[in-house]
């Protein structure tokens, strides 16, 4: 499905299901097809499942417009507006995660029934203050550290048919970081902090025990940060959790949900 923006660009993303509605958003260079082991799942759980490439990503327009986190958050809002769906689960993996926090920053949380963060540190850019950023990006290296090749995401190995599919998307919708990087440097310039301090939504923060990315025991530290959170490390998991090990995933996530009522009993 195609949606546009107020800025006139065209977003693809996918609608299925009947229940709670579920907002997934991936990462920064990702593909919606990353979430493919979790949206059947999803389904038979009676959840609707809505499914975006961000801008410059997938099979949505590819653009110089826009090449920031707040302006994501805005494509959330307007998309989700154009749906009619006031009460939404967010499940967003690394920069989908941040999209979240950035619709929160601007919108508040009221359209937000629970946050799930996959492998996503809430600071970027480690300092005296927060020692769980990206790599070993800190602000002597900062933001050319950035335009370095950061390596594969994952460490197992994904579903041969759902990699099949990344890769076809991928080759059918290039992505190019070059034009992106303005938004990656946005996103790592933010702190996150403040928005999950003040956030009165239930959140799970989920990391990866072998993130390439960031060190798992940011998800604990993060986790105190919050008002209601808690904070799960899944084993033999690099940064695409939900797609190396969407079992023990969704077993987590399904769980989580329940405690918090979601979806309603039938």
């Amino acid at each position: 499905m195609k949606f546009t923006t107020s800025d006139h660009v065209a977003l693809d993303y996918t609608d299925q299901g009947e229940g709670p509605t579920i907002l997934l958003l991936s990462g920064i260079g990702g593909y919606k097809e990353v979430f493919e082991p979790i949206i059947s799942p999803l389904l038979s759980h009676h959840f609707r499942v809505i499914n975006v490439d961000a801008r410059n990503q997938g099979a949505s327009e590819h653009t110089i417009r826009g090449r920031r986190m707040s302006r994501h958050a805005i494509d959330i809002k307007e998309l989700l507006d154009s749906l009619a769906i006031d009460k939404v689960i967010g499940i967003g993996n690394s920069m989908g995660a941040a999209t979240l926090f950035a619709y929160i920053s601007l919108f508040g949380d009221d359209r937000f029934l629970t946050i799930i963060d996959i492998d996503q540190s809430p600071k970027m850019i480690s300092d005296e203050t927060w020692q769980f950023g990206f790599k070993s990006l800190d602000w002597s290296s900062f933001p050319d550290y950035l335009k370095f090749p950061f390596g594969k995401a994952a460490v197992h190995k994904i579903n041969d048919d759902v990699f099949a599919d990344m890769k076809a998307a991928a080759k059918k919708y290039p992505y190019n970081p070059e034009i992106n990087y303005p938004l990656l440097v946005d996103h790592a310039f933010q702190d996150w902090r403040d928005i999950i301090l003040e956030l009165n939504r239930p959140l799970l923060i989920v990391a990866g025990e072998q993130s390439p990315y960031f060190d798992p025991n940011f998800a604990a530290t993060t986790a105190k940060i919050a008002k209601r959170a808690s904070a799960k490390i899944i084993a033999n998991a690099g940064h695409l959790v939900m797609a190396e090990q969407p079992v023990d995933f969704l077993k987590l996530a399904l769980k989580f949900l329940k405690q918090n009522h979601l979806p309603p009993a039938r």
